[in-house]
């Protein structure tokens, strides 16, 4: 009975699988992006939001995601706060745009309802035309270099030189040899493709820290789950400078990588489960997801990379999805446990992460240098400038300069000429002001 119930919810004789397969694929599923936990959280506390509050949000847009994906538009694309698009909220927009984390979760949401307005509408796939490929894929890989140096910075392996600007650290100190460590883990599992390879680098680079001195144990004993922290954190988004111009600059930086991330994310994962025609739900349940997460106190969801181990384990329907979103919640009973959870058990993590996203790199054209120049400065200006904002600005303002100069003034959107006006009128105003 109840796997027929199963069968007419999620139609799973019409896709070739069984409630076995659908549930074990959510299990596999989860166990490659349950990290995301910890690591999101670690990331969103830089922004001044409390650990504890950071990991239950954390876990309810995850369950919140999945399950409004499982059900709106059954296929098995897993839905959690995003990396990249993390680091922009804390990093960029809240330290270096000095917006409080209120006023940033109140960007998320109306970033949200703007990606909602473009994924119910036909201006998704005018927006992505807009957008030369070039400088979508420089700043995949200027995310992933800023991520990269983001790790290497938290397991300790750089610092702030004294005679430059960055300088090896350390290798003597204990941080450093447990991020070492963790990180030559981290990679041989990865490179092996062992199933739940970042769960198991969580794992062991925690207990290497704690060999390392690095944790107290203890300290688990005496914090409790605490509901009422996490109440300080959601809905608190503040409206309070939504008139102000580095509010919607922070609006439009938000938006256009939801957009433009999930759009290639989401493409990729119904071609690989050969159901193209589920590409409108499943975009439009990413997008009434990310508005929620600025409700619930954490930067945006995202379609995960990591889906395509479910899916590859026979995920083929929404109960994929719905069964990680279960255990995703289960998993707010171990949250004193992830706060244990070191910076030398996360760096790893953020660094081959952000190495896969350097891949999108040999897509660029790089006999046009009106192409690929734009690009590798936003790839460089991203990590070098702490700031995904002004890396993105730069390379936007350069490309249709380049352009218009080889004669080649057409071949620009007229919402490119806009938005680079925009952002080189920001540039200005700063000066100005």
């Amino acid at each position: 009975m109840k796997n027929n119930r199963f069968n007419q919810l999620f139609k799973l004789d019409q896709n070739e699988t069984t409630v076995k397969r659908e549930i074990l694929a959510g299990f596999i599923g989860f166990f490659a992006i349950v990290y995301i936990i910890a690591v999101n959280s670690l990331i969103l506390s830089e922004a001044g939001i409390p650990l504890e509050a950071a990991i239950l949000a954390t876990i309810i847009s995850s369950v919140a995601g999945c399950l409004i994906m499982g059900f709106y538009a059954n296929v098995p694309i897993l839905l959690v706060p995003g990396m990249g698009i993390n680091a922009l909220f804390s990093y960029t927009i809240v330290q270096s745009m000095g917006i409080t984390w209120q006023e940033a979760l109140a960007v998320v949401f109306i970033s949200g309802l703007l990606f909602m307005f473009i994924a119910f509408s036909r201006f998704a796939k005018r927006l992505s035309e807009a957008i030369p490929q070039s400088l979508k894929e420089a700043i995949t890989v200027g995310l992933g270099l800023f991520l990269m140096l983001i790790g290497l910075e938290k397991g300790g392996l750089v610092e702030k030189g004294t005679n430059s600007i960055i300088a090896l650290g350390d290798l003597g100190e204990p941080q450093v040899l447990a991020t070492i460590l963790t990180f030559l883990i981290a990679i041989i599992l990865f490179i092996r493709n062992i199933p739940g390879n970042f769960l198991i680098t969580v794992i062991a680079g925690t207990l290497l820290a704690w060999l390392f001195g690095l944790i107290d144990v203890q300290s688990a004993e005496e914090t409790a789950f605490s509901f009422s922290e996490y109440m300080e954190v959601f809905g608190v988004m503040s409206f309070d400078n939504i008139l102000s111009l580095t509010f919607w600059i922070a609006v439009f930086l938000i938006t256009m990588v939801l957009v433009f991330e999930n759009i290639g994310l989401t493409h990729g994962h119904v071609a690989f489960i050969n159901r193209p025609e589920k590409f409108a739900r499943a975009f439009q349940a990413n997008s009434v997801s990310a508005a929620l997460s600025g409700l619930f106190g954490t930067s945006p969801t995202v379609a995960t990379v990591e889906t395509t181990a479910g899916m590859a384990a026979g995920g083929r329907t929404g109960l994929t999805t719905v069964t990680t979103g279960v255990l995703f919640l289960l998993s707010a009973f171990f949250i004193p446990v992830i706060k244990l959870i070191p910076d030398s058990a996360i760096a790893p993590i953020l660094m081959i992460i952000g190495a896969l996203m350097l891949e999108n790199i040999r897509h660029l054209d790089l006999e046009d240098l009106s192409e690929s120049f734009p690009a590798f400065l936003i790839i460089a200006m991203i990590p070098f400038t702490y700031s995904i904002a002004d890396g993105i600005a730069v390379g936007f303002i350069l490309y249709p300069i380049l352009k218009i100069a080889i004669g080649k003034a057409k071949e620009v959107s007229l919402a490119l000429y806009v938005i680079a006006g925009l952002f080189l009128f920001n540039f200005i105003f700063h000066v100005m002001s």
